[in-house]
């Protein structure tokens, strides 16, 4: 969608992946945090992506 991004492989470190399932309360990778806020799994950012909402969401970010 042309917004800068950045990936962090949680699954390297059990300390981190098990602290990010506590923190998002969201037991699955992987995990999507828009302008530090957790947004969704892969599930949810597809619904969000076909109706639009994703692309709301960003500009909203990006223009924030």
């Amino acid at each position: 969608m042309g917004v800068p991004y950045v990936t962090v492989n949680v699954l390297e470190d059990d300390l981190l992946r098990n602290g990010m399932k506590e923190f998002s309360q969201w037991p699955t990778f992987p995990q999507v945090y828009i302008d530090g806020e957790f947004f969704g799994g892969a599930d949810i950012m597809i619904q969000a992506y076909t109706s639009g909402e994703l692309q709301e969401t960003l500009e909203a970010a990006l223009n924030g």
